[in-house]
């Protein structure tokens, strides 16, 4: 039978040992949780509003024609890009708790902005200053939960915050259509423009939440509600056990001894390679496929356009919080196995697709199915912080440079296999889904094998040194043994 600490270990990750351990826990789970999914859920409700205004009359209203969509996300690509190395720069120089929900400010400010556009031109500079602000959330965030949590502990915390920004995509589609039918033409506004004041107008108050709570990292965080023995408990706690005492665990100024390091192993090229393709097994759900079908194909009302997509992302959040519950509940905490279930499901997904004389109902598995590719973003960074736990500087690169190849990537993918001029039906981009499913599989598999030929080389490492070490003191004890003897 099941034991209650069993059942709380699958749920939650591993249980702390002692009760300062676990006082302690619970209170980074309340405050660094809190903030980090609230600000990520504004984040994409402010980042996937576009796509959600674009078939609720922004097309429309803005006159907008031709691939001009995806030329706006294309432009918030290159702003988030261009601000990604900067934010994280800033991130070693200004404290977490100030520059997160600064941040958040400048975004929630170009979100009300948002709503004032005239035409499509100014609504490309808006998106492109978004980009660079929103830039500072998703890899600052994960690097803040690999500072704080250890590795059977990551991967749930890691899903949850991933899923919910896809709460805010999510909550996004069901605004909208609230905004569309109860506030569509009140005081001349179109209901398009609504949603974009109702969203600014949630993510400013979350913004201040942040600087009073938000802890920075456990070696410089000061916040009230930490004593000291946690402060240090913080630290220490991931330095014993299975967590092995983590080599250069100063971030600091960047050295050429760190770019040696980074350069000189597989890591960055693996995790960043990874990333960059499985990335792109979400452009059913980033570039709103669905939305644009049932735009396209007619006989749907606004709402519904607005509402069934919705379900893409449901399965999304379900997937990410089983898949991330799983793999913590594992002995090895394989990360793999959810990389290939999400490769699997998109390959399937695009071929029903396809398949165009197929049933409706079909295409509306497909496209739920999709959501499933949602899985990876939290399982990916998780495996990476598991894999570059021993040297946090490394950390900190990997898990930039797999966010920035993935943007570099999106930056012109969703313009050359997902043009709005291509639905409903998408034919180059089921086939690229394929093929990037494919690769997918193919990558997961060399980053398996790279971390399993590491884990035996460092253990092979430990056992010499090991035996070196019991050469020696035998050796000593030889030689005392011969003094004695001489003495006597």
């Amino acid at each position: 039978m099941l034991s209650l600490r069993s059942v709380r270990r699958f749920v939650w990750g591993e249980v702390p040992d002692t009760r300062a351990e676990r006082t302690l826990l619970l209170k980074i789970d309340w405050f660094i949780l809190s903030y980090c999914c609230l600000m990520y859920f504004t984040n994409y409700l402010d980042r996937s509003n576009v796509s959600n205004a674009y078939v609720s009359g922004m097309k429309e209203d803005l006159h907008m024609y031709g691939t001009e969509f995806n030329k706006i996300n294309t432009i918030f690509t290159c702003g988030y890009i261009v601000g990604m190395v900067p934010n994280n720069l800033m991130l070693q120089v200004v404290p977490p708790r100030i520059w997160f929900p600064a941040m958040q400010i400048v975004w929630g400010v170009l979100t009300f902005c948002s709503s004032a556009v005239k035409n499509v031109e100014q609504l490309y500079a808006i998106r492109f200053f978004q980009g660079l602000s929103e830039a500072s959330t998703f890899v600052g965030t994960h690097y803040i939960l690999g500072s704080w949590y250890k590795p059977g502990e990551l991967g749930k915390r890691s899903g949850i915050f991933t899923s919910s920004g896809l709460i805010g995509t999510l909550f996004s589609g069901v605004l909208q259509a609230a905004v569309y039918q109860h506030l569509n033409g009140t005081n001349g506004r179109s209901g398009w423009r609504w949603l974009f004041i109702i969203d600014g107008v949630i993510t400013l108050p979350i913004a201040l939440y942040g600087f009073f709570v938000f802890p920075n990292t456990p070696t410089t965080t000061t916040a009230f509600y930490l004593s000291e023995e946690e402060r240090e408990l913080a630290v220490t706690r991931l330095q014993t056990g299975k967590d092995a005492p983590k080599k250069h665990r100063g971030v600091g100024r960047p050295t050429w001894d760190l770019a040696k390091r980074v350069l000189g192993r597989w890591r960055w090229y693996g995790c960043s390679l990874l990333f960059a393709i499985s990335g792109e097994t979400e452009s059913f759900g980033s570039n709103n496929l669905m939305g644009q079908w049932l735009s396209a194909a007619g006989g749907y009302t606004v709402e519904q356009v607005d509402y069934y997509p919705s379900g893409v992302t449901a399965v999304g959040i379900v997937s990410t919080l089983v898949c991330a519950t799983w793999t913590d509940a594992t002995r090895e905490r394989a990360r793999w196995p959810v990389l290939v279930y999400m490769a699997v499901a998109v390959i399937v997904a695009a071929v029903c697709i396809l398949v165009w004389a197929s049933p409706t109902g079909l295409k509306f598995f497909a496209y739920y199915l999709a959501g499933a590719s949602y899985a990876g973003q939290a399982t990916t960074f998780a495996w990476a912080n598991q894999i570059c736990a021993d040297d946090d500087q490394e950390r900190a690169v990997v898990l930039a440079s797999m966010n920035m190849w993935n943007n570099v990537v999106n930056a012109w993918w969703q313009l050359v296999f997902y043009p709005a001029t291509d639905a409903p039906r998408f034919h180059k981009g089921m086939w690229a889904m394929i093929g990037i499913g494919l690769a997918t599989l193919l990558v997961t598999f060399l980053v398996w094998y790279l971390e399993r030929r590491e884990k035996r080389g460092a253990a092979r490492a430990t056992t010499s040194e090991a035996g070196r070490v019991d050469e020696v003191i035998e050796e000593k004890e030889r030689d005392l043994d011969e003094k004695n003897v001489d003495g006597f």
